[in-house]
């Protein structure tokens, strides 16, 4: 059978995400910020964060204390970093809900940072059915078992589910669990994929 349930990932297919631009008015320039992110780690340590991690703690293991000072006032400077939407990826989730089909999202996000984004994209509260953020459940895309909580708590089938990733290494863990899955690089490609499986 052909899906009939759609799973976004949100970051980098919703949701424009350019972490640099925490910090990148303190510094002075967006150079100072991508070097700041560089030399602290801020990718990796990110990533722990998104499994469950708190950015004090993370930002209490930096050595040099300007550095240390800057990472912990993410958080609080997290809504610069995700100001813009995704290109004509929103208007495709809205024709799928014309059409009745159900919507849900799984996204690597911090526990933390996940309610300063819905400051700045409200809508990301209230229009998927089930939303999994892994911070909040210490898993990570690509986890098998992020991807079966999520049709658990959505009362869905792998089988029945596409899911959409910017990430290769997440659409291949949603491929090893049984869902149908389309690495997204435009909102024109992914129109094309949704019209090939019959879901536009």
């Amino acid at each position: 059978m052909s899906a009939s349930v759609v799973i976004f990932d949100i970051g980098g297919v919703l949701v424009d995400w350019q972490p640099h631009l925490a910090w990148a008015p303190e510094m002075g320039s967006e150079a100072a910020a991508h070097a700041f992110i560089e030399r602290t780690g801020f990718r990796e340590r990110n990533a722990r964060a998104d499994k469950g991690a708190r950015f004090a703690d993370l930002a209490a293991e930096i050595e040099n204390a300007e550095d240390r000072h800057h990472f912990a006032q993410y958080v609080a400077r997290y809504t610069r970093t995700v100001q813009n939407a995704v290109p004509g990826t929103w208007a495709l989730l809205d024709r799928l809900i014309a059409r009745g089909v159900p919507i849900h999202a799984i996204t690597n996000w911090s526990a933390e940072t996940w309610p300063e984004g819905l400051k700045v994209h409200r809508r990301l509260g209230d229009v998927f059915g089930t939303t999994i953020v892994s911070g909040a459940h210490g898993l990570m895309k690509p986890d098998p078992r992020i991807f079966q909580l999520l049709c658990d708590s959505a009362d869905v089938r792998p089988e029945d589910c596409v899911f959409i990733d910017d990430s290769p290494r997440n659409v291949e863990g949603a491929r090893a669990v049984g869902m149908d899955a389309i690495h997204f690089t435009g909102a024109e490609g992914l129109a094309r994929a949704l019209h090939q499986r019959g879901l536009l």
